[in-house]
């Protein structure tokens, strides 16, 4: 079941991250993410538990008029190649639409090669390293999909 993201989701988020992805990486993801972009994120429950199964961390750019982005993305291992990630995905592709976005954005380590793969199959190009893009000694792969 797929349904809007509330604040309270925040904890069972936290709680699993750091094991779906099998290294730290919890601060990523402050709680400020769900306080403040709950209404354009995405929570995924399994049937019948209501236990996590996913989330979509993302939001319409409040800089960029027809920009989204795409901060964070989790599928629970067990999930994985049931398509799960391509629903959440074209449910904000669908949600940056119905608020006036034409292009989604998001990025990722150059060591995440699975990442990189899924946004390609996904239709995003995908560019760089780009060096210096969180500062000095982080390069950063970035993706873009008009919708």
């Amino acid at each position: 079941m797929l349904r809007s993201a509330r604040p309270a989701d925040y904890d069972a988020i936290a709680a699993v991250v750091d094991d779906w992805w099998g290294r730290p990486v919890r601060a990523s993801l402050p709680r400020l993410f769900l306080d403040h972009f709950h209404a354009t994120s995405l929570i995924a429950e399994r049937p019948g538990s209501g236990d996590l199964a996913g989330f979509l961390i993302g939001f319409p750019s409040p800089s960029l008029p027809g920009e989204a982005y795409i901060h964070f993305v989790g599928v629970h291992p067990e999930a994985r190649r049931s398509g799960l990630a391509r629903t959440l995905y074209e449910s904000f592709f669908a949600l940056a639409r119905d608020h006036g976005r034409r292009v989604v954005r998001a990025i990722t380590a150059p060591a995440n090669t699975a990442s990189i793969a899924f946004h390609r199959r996904m239709g995003f190009t995908v560019s760089g390293p780009v060096p210096g893009y969180n500062g000095p000694g982080t390069s950063l792969i970035t993706f873009t999909r008009p919708l």
